[in-house]
């Protein structure tokens, strides 16, 4: 409570013009001992010289900088330092003020901290971590606003003119006095050197006494991370190429005559993470210069900077192969841009060819698992594992840029060497090896998987490499990740099938048995399900021979499990989906004869049309909600999965040419009930209006007397959504078969109109953003219903409404044109509005509509427009659109509803109309319908 109490009172203290200097006194003059007092009373003056600081006078404004002064001055003479979080609080002030003050009112900020605090420890912390402060606002940030951008270039050249080298001297000074004593401060030294040497001159720190001095920090055990991060940023920063190739080797000959290329040596993985980042940092600005100086044709240069960047990749490799993965993945950047160079040189040298195949070698052995990946509980670990492999791999595909044929060939032999040993090998070493040849797919990739034709040598490595893979008998490898990895390379390569088909049969007995579908682990079990769906429908040609002993194996996977079981089932139900598609592809693309055909979808259907019946009737008998949403989930599975296997068929198999119309038609029967079930109604609708999509592309026109008891329940008690759903199923129907279904259109029309503006008619909380949402896409819905019934050319649709009904869906329209703020649904209803004035606003037309056109649809061309939510940016679809009513009722614009709107004269003038009636002058638009909203 009394801390509540405290919150308020300082935010109090914020907001009041005067109670800041009660605590700019209380800093001066260190009157409170509270850490959370002192911390509050530079809050109150951060929010002072934030927001307020241009209103105060010169006098409070000097009250400011000796606060901050006297405050440091007291750090000085404190034998103990402030808590960390407030040292940061004060810095986060000083910078303000810095930035505020600098280049106006207080230009010797910097010499007048220096002169103050010396080499006081406690100054130098304060200090320091002011610095860090001014380059977060200054320099480390993403200013949007040009005038921040503006102060700030102004800052930084201000700053170099007058002060920078005195700041780097004094950072020369606090490195060498406190490197010893004060390690710490020594580091946020470093801390500080690294972040301002991107835009100071280089000179300052890339000199010998600087940078000797940095080097032998890099040999004591606490400053030598740091002391990496500041040579990595000194790295980094622009300069010419030859400048830099000189400044990475004099690095290197240093790191190197003392030591810190023996990496083996090292045992610190901290240190050589930062180390093998300075690495990489050093040959990404080699490879720089190197592509730099290539350009300018230097060959002299080119070369000199080539043959540097070559006598690092010896420490690249050791740092690549070494067992750290952070320490690998730090310096993968500069192994990837080397093999960039080297893809551009016209001929590899002996020794550029031993490197590249070094580089194979570390890449390959990097990919392997350790002994403590969990491969059932992939947790943070495993997760970073899997995103290296990740890099690992793009350096694999750049190998094989550079160099194909070294690739294929030590991929091969490191696969050849496994597969002949996998009994005895361990699990990682034997996945690799499958890994690689996974892998090579896409390193060297060809076009629609065409790997075994076209290259001889590839498509023959790769060819043995399969053969390999398929008769060793790996398939029955005793660990997850190799049985995962077999399959994925068998389906990665499947066309290998077609050149050698009398693998197929082993590879099936793969899928189906113990190594496959029926594995221990569910993971594979659910990956092999997708897989296996996919070998088949490349491979369907040659199935012909195994689809009944196929069928006859995954039958019990396409049995429905019911809730009641008890028993987990080997598949989920997501990966049933893809078993019962592998059956219709089976069945529909084989050889059999339509009666064969029939029979055998019969059979894989009428099982769930049978354990559908038995549930719905359990349904509505269930009191319990659980239980409910269980059996309705299980009605949804078996709807879903006799929708799947309708996915097999195609232009070429349709439903009535595989004889398999009737079994269909029996589903729809079947589980078109469940539209009236009471309970559990948005599963069950959901489900079987998606197996009704589905039939009217696969049964056409056989799919129409289902349609209208289907949409009578569909329409019954809906919400939103409901119908929101519906309505694209409408739609499809009518752009589908349009005057054969029109008088059932004309039926439905109204019921369906009339349920959507209940539904939208609906109260909603004001704050109620999901309802607010979902009534808006309705409204899409039902405008795009609109427009497909009124483009499908069946005009009697909503002719035969009735002139009351069809006045109040029109007047629905022209209020979708002008009151919601929703351009998607504008646009949509002035098509509509098009459309109907070109069918009905003729002598032909609806008698009593042109006056409805001049009355109510040219108004809302121009309200639409001149409401202050309309986008005249985004209004060129619907400008055009008004232009059709314009050239029916110009002299009615000019002499009746332009006056009437109060649009000055000089706007509704003829000669301005005419120039609106013709679509193509869409800038008079744009300009009139400003100039009219001003």
């Amino acid at each position: 409570m009394c801390f509540r109490h405290a919150m308020a009172y300082f935010e109090q203290l914020k907001e009041s013009q005067d109670a800041w200097e009660v605590c700019a006194e209380a800093l001066a003059k260190g009157i409170y001992n509270d850490d959370h007092v002192k911390f509050f009373c530079f809050q109150v003056l951060e929010h002072q010289i934030k927001f307020r600081h241009a209103g105060l006078s010169a006098v409070q404004q000097q009250l400011i900088r000796e606060t901050l002064m006297k405050w440091l001055q007291c750090q000085l003479m404190n034998t103990q330092p402030e808590k960390p979080f407030i040292r940061n609080k004060a810095a986060q002030v000083f910078a303000l003020t810095f930035i505020m003050e600098y280049l106006t009112l207080w230009p010797k900020f910097f010499f007048d901290i220096l002169s103050l605090v010396g080499l006081n420890p406690h100054g130098v912390d304060i200090y320091l971590r002011t610095l860090m402060a001014i380059d977060a606002e200054v320099v480390d940030r993403d200013i949007l606003h040009s005038p921040e951008t503006r102060r700030n270039t102004l800052i930084k050249d201000t700053m170099r003119e007058q002060c920078i080298p005195n700041l780097v001297e004094s950072w020369f000074q606090i490195l060498q006095t406190y490197q010893q004593s004060h390690p710490e401060l020594t580091c946020q030294c470093l801390e500080v050197v690294g972040a301002y040497v991107s835009w100071i001159d280089l000179n300052l720190i890339a000199n010998d006494r600087f940078v000797n001095l940095l080097l032998s920090q890099m040999s004591v055990e606490e400053l030598r991370e740091e002391a990496c991060d500041c040579l990595y940023e000194i790295i980094n920063k622009g300069m010419d190429p030859v400048d830099k190739t000189k400044l990475v080797e004099s690095l290197c000959q240093v790191l190197q005559s003392v030591g810190f290329f023996n990496v083996e040596q090292e045992e610190d993985v901290d240190f050589l993470a930062k180390f093998s980042r300075l690495v990489n940092g050093m040959g990404q600005s080699l490879v720089l210069s190197w592509t730099k100086l290539a350009k300018t044709g230097n060959v002299k240069a080119t070369a000199e900077t080539l043959q540097a960047m070559e006598a690092k990749v010896p420490l690249l490799l050791q740092l690549l192969v070494h067992e750290d993965d952070d320490i690998s993945a730090n310096i993968i950047g500069f192994c990837y841009e080397y093999l960039h160079v080297l893809k551009q040189l016209p001929q590899l040298t002996d020794q550029q060819k031993t490197n590249i195949e070094a580089i194979m070698l570390a890449v390959m052995k990097k990919l392997t698992y350790d002994d403590e990946y969990n491969f059932e509980n992939e947790g943070e670990d495993e997760a970073m594992f899997v995103e290296y492999r990740k890099q690992l791999k793009m350096l694999l595909d750049r190998l094989a840029q550079v160099s194909p044929e070294l690739l294929l060939e030590a991929v091969r032999r490191v696969f050849t060497n496994t597969m002949q040993n996998w009994q005895t090998a361990p699990f990682m070493e034997v996945e690799v090896a499958i890994r690689l040849l996974y892998m090579l797919g896409e390193a060297l990739p060809a076009s629609h998987g065409a790997h075994f034709s076209g290259d001889t040598a590839k498509a023959s490595a790769l060819q043995d490499m399969m053969r390999t893979l398929v008769s060793c008998g790996v398939s029955s490898y005793q660990h997850t990740s190799v049985a995962l990895e077999f399959f994925e390379t068998v389906v990665r390569y499947d066309k290998f099938f077609i050149v050698e088909p009398q693998h197929i049969p082993s590879v099936l007995m793969a899928f189906l048995d113990q190594r496959g579908l029926r594995h221990n682990s569910p993971k594979v079990r659910s990956r092999v399900a997708y897989l296996f769906s996919r070998f088949i429908k490349t491979l369907h040609k040659h199935m012909n021979a195994f689809i009944e002993d196929i069928l006859t194996r995954i039958q019990d996977l396409l049995e429905l499990a019911p809730p009641e079981n008890g028993f987990p089932a080997l598949l989920t139900s997501d990966d049933q989906l893809f078993m019962f598609e592998t059956a219709g592809v089976l069945i529909v693309n084989g050889e059999s004869p339509v009666e064969r055909k029939q029979a055998m979808m019969r059979g894989l259907l009428t099982p769930l049309m049978d354990a559908f019946r038995l549930l719905l009737a359990k349904l509505p008998q269930e009191t319990e909600e659980e239980r409910q949403a269980a059996l309705a989930d299980c009605l949804s599975h078996a709807v879903g999965f006799a929708s799947r296997t309708s996915k097999a068929f195609s232009n070429k198999q349709t439903v009535k040419q595989c004889g398999c119309t009737e079994v269909y038609r029996d589903c729809l029967q079947t589980f078109l009930p469940a539209l009236s079930c009471p309970v559990q109604r948005g599963v069950l609708r959901s489900s079987v209006r998606s197996f009704l999509h589905r039939m009217i592309i696969c049964l056409e026109e056989e799919v129409l007397p289902f349609v209208p008891a289907a949409s009578e329940h569909m329409l019954k008690d809906c919400e939103a959504k409901d119908l929101q759903e519906f309505i694209p199923l409408i739609s499809q129907i009518t752009a589908k078969f349009k005057q054969q279904v029109s008088p059932f259109l004309q039926q439905i029309f109204m019921p369906l109109v009339l349920a959507i503006f209940e539904v939208l008619a609906r109260p909603a909380e004001d704050n109620d953003q999901a309802a607010a949402l979902e009534k808006q896409m309705l409204r899409r819905s039902y405008f795009s219903f609109i427009q497909t019934v009124t483009g499908s050319g069946m005009n009697e649709v909503m002719a035969n409404q009735g002139a009351e009904n069809i006045e109040r869906v029109v007047f629905t329209i022209i209020q979708g044109a002008v009151d919601f703020p929703d351009p998607i649904a504008q646009k949509t209803c002035f098509i509509i509005l098009s459309k109907l004035v070109e069918l009905w606003g003729g002598k032909d037309g609806m008698v009593g509509f042109p006056d409805f056109i001049y009355k109510h649809i040219v108004p809302a061309c121009f309200l639409a427009p001149l409401k202050p939510t309309f986008d005249l940016s985004d209004a060129q679809t619907v400008l055009f659109d008004c232009c059709i009513f314009y050239r029916h009722c110009r002299s009615f614009l000019q002499q009746e509803y332009l006056p009437s709107l109060q649009v000055s004269p000089e706007i509704s003038q003829v000669r301005s109309a005419r120039k609106l009636i013709k679509p193509a002058n869409i800038f008079t638009h744009y300009a009139f319908f400003q100039r009219a909203k001003l």
